[in-house]
């Protein structure tokens, strides 16, 4: 079994019901197992289906239709896990 978590600890802060929406989006486009857990989200797949790679386009999939892509970006984290950290923005 394939799994894949992804650190969500500083998207928590827009709220409760992004880190549902996202459990959901996920859920929907890669017919996996999804769990929500305080910080992160896992993704348990039973065939190899989903990697890492797709898992990424993904999130950003999401941070752009839900219109986060300017102020999160998705990196790589420790042993194959993904993380949706806030970007620096620029003061003028």
């Amino acid at each position: 079994m394939a799994e894949i978590k992804v650190d969500i600890s500083e998207l928590k802060a827009e709220g409760g019901d992004i880190v549902k929406e996202l459990a959901e989006f996920l859920k929907e486009k890669t017919n996996a197992k999804v769990e929500t857990l305080t910080n992160e989200i896992v993704v348990k797949s039973e065939e190899k289906n989903v990697s890492k790679q797709y898992l990424r386009v993904l999130l950003r999939k999401f941070l752009h239709k839900s219109e986060l892509k300017d102020f999160y970006k998705v990196i790589s984290g420790e042993k194959g896990a993904l993380k949706v950290k806030g970007r620096k923005i620029p003061e003028e």
